[in-house]
């Protein structure tokens, strides 16, 4: 891909548009919002949108360019705008909602209405009616209330609960799970991938459920430029949204080189390298970090399905969608996690040279000062769990497929710094460090089973009793009732509380670095599909 035409078709998204634009006058989201918002006896508009989104586009063109509406805003509220990506504390706490998520707030920062996704104008205009005439709040809000229990580990009952969710839910006549938008969730394809690992009795069932999602999941595979669309809809696989975002290309990377480790024979290896080319033709910055997403559309707002039907030039004959070159830690550092997986199931070293070259980005141009990291070159906000989190396993599976005790060391440091940056006083990790004034960015339970495992699995390797009490601390926010039974399916809370119960696989290669039959078994080593396990 020629750096001419791609660079024609980058974005760096702000994150507040130009005021003039759509004739609202968007503010930032700072604690001045809610000053200004009782000052003048407004109600708060957040409107939080993704800038690769379909439905945004819509959003932006339609019913915010209606007169009407604007008026409505101008008059009543104070309209804030967030690129979803630029702020993960506001994207967890909302993610159910989005996107576009249109969130409504009172001046104190409670929540008076939640909306999802794209509303055409009159009913906009309805909506905006009713909440001025009854700014009571619709329904609870979007912060977990919980109860930690005494123990980090859950009853027989819950882990029991959680199995027949798994089982439950899965969708046998079309696999992943029975969800009106089919995309692979990572933790149960993981959990699935485990158990066929390990050839226990009812692991057959795993492999069907395994083979299944992941050949239906094809689908969603770009068979031009590589690279995996978000999900798809109708309760099918045929009908994909067509962005492409950093969350979801390393999330299958890493599946799909994982599952060549256990069924080497099914091809998924193919699959997983068609990933790693879409991130280094159109992803990556060549001198700095991965881009963190690609547009839907060609033209924003404008589908086009036949667009992605065609073939390489046909495409580029008519334009490529824009890629968003902001380059945030958590998307590197996914990416990175992503490629160490794809070089144990690949021995490629070009993959592994890929992979420290990011990690070393990260730490030159994304750490900070206090040891932790940074999501953006500039922050106005943060520090973000994703980013320290997803680091701290990057720098661990480089660790695992190299044996370089620097990104031992790194690890470390990122858990250290998450025990001591990010714990909510009750249980789990809070998702950011708010500013004073902004509504509070709570724990969430997919980075919270992540912070369990990785937290635990650092424990294991350096013997720290603090990083084991945080482990801890994350499990018993998953392992609270409310978690557990409003949950659809969560597998990723038994993997965690599994680990937590038991000593990691531990395999040491005893040898120099520069002994041929060392380093060979160090290789075969990595070979080991199960990410619980310690490899030295």
């Amino acid at each position: 891909l020629s750096t001419t035409l791609l660079n024609a078709h980058t974005s760096q998204a702000s994150d507040v548009h130009n005021p003039a634009q759509a004739g609202i006058a968007w503010q930032a989201y700072t604690p001045q919002v809610f000053t200004d918002a009782k000052a003048q006896n407004k109600h708060i508009y957040l409107y939080l949108e993704a800038v690769w989104c379909h439905w945004c586009h819509v959003m932006e063109a339609e019913t915010h360019q209606d007169s009407t509406v604007q008026a409505s805003l101008a008059k009543d509220f104070i309209a804030v705008k967030v690129d979803h990506d630029a702020r993960p504390d506001l994207a967890n706490r909302y993610r159910e909602w989005g996107w576009p998520a249109l969130i409504f707030l009172q001046a104190d920062g409670t929540e008076i209405v939640k909306r999802a996704g794209y509303i055409a104008p009159p009913d906009f205009n309805r909506l905006l009616t009713a909440i001025v005439k009854d700014p009571s709040p619709e329904s609870a809000s979007a912060a977990p209330v919980f109860t930690p229990p005494k123990s980090a580990l859950l009853t027989s009952a819950q882990s029991k609960h959680l199995l027949v969710l798994h089982d439950k839910n899965y969708d046998a006549k079309r696999g992943g799970l029975k969800t009106a938008q089919k995309f692979i969730d990572r933790d149960s394809m993981e959990f699935a991938l485990g158990l066929t690992a390990s050839g226990l009795e009812g692991s057959q069932k795993e492999t069907k459920k395994v083979t299944q999602t992941l050949k239906a999941a094809l689908n969603l595979f770009d068979p031009i430029w590589g690279g995996v669309y978000q999900y798809s809809t109708h309760g099918d696989w045929k009908h994909p949204h067509t962005e492409k975002i950093m969350r979801t290309q390393a999330g299958y990377l890493k599946l799909y080189a994982q599952a060549h480790l256990v069924l080497p024979k099914e091809g998924y290896l193919t699959h997983a390298r068609s990933i790693e080319t879409y991130l280094k033709t159109f992803l990556n910055n060549p001198t700095g970090g991965f881009y963190v997403s690609q547009d839907a559309d060609v033209i924003p707002g404008k589908t086009d399905k036949a667009y992605f039907k065609l073939g390489d030039a046909e495409r580029r004959k008519i334009g490529i969608p824009r890629v968003d070159t902001h380059e945030y830690a958590d998307a590197t550092a996914q990416a990175v996690e992503a490629l160490a997986w794809l070089y144990a199931a690949s021995a490629d070293t070009s993959t592994l040279q890929l992979a420290q070259t990011k990690a070393q980005w990260l730490l030159s141009q994304r750490y900070r000062a206090d040891g932790g990291f940074s999501h953006d070159q500039q922050d106005v906000a943060g520090p973000f769990l994703s980013d320290n989190l997803y680091a701290g396993k990057a720098f661990l599976a480089l660790y695992r497929v190299t044996g370089e005790r620097t990104y031992l060391q790194q690890a470390l440091d990122s858990a250290t710094y998450i025990a001591k940056t990010f714990a909510h006083p009750l249980a789990g990790f809070n998702t950011a460090v708010t500013a004073p004034g902004l509504i509070p960015a709570p724990p969430t339970v997919e980075e919270n089973i992540y912070a369990a495992r990785f937290l635990n699995l650092a424990y294991h390797y350096s013997a720290q009793p603090s990083l084991r009490k945080a482990a801890e601390h994350a499990m018993r926010f998953l392992a609270a009732p409310e978690i557990i039974d409003s949950r659809f399916e969560e597998v990723g809370i038994l993997m965690a509380d599994e680990e937590l119960a038991q000593a990691p696989l531990h395999i040491t290669i005893v040898g120099s670095r520069n002994d041929p039959k060392a380093q060979a078994l160090f290789l075969e080593t990595l070979k080991i599909s199960n990410s619980y396990a310690r490899i030295e």
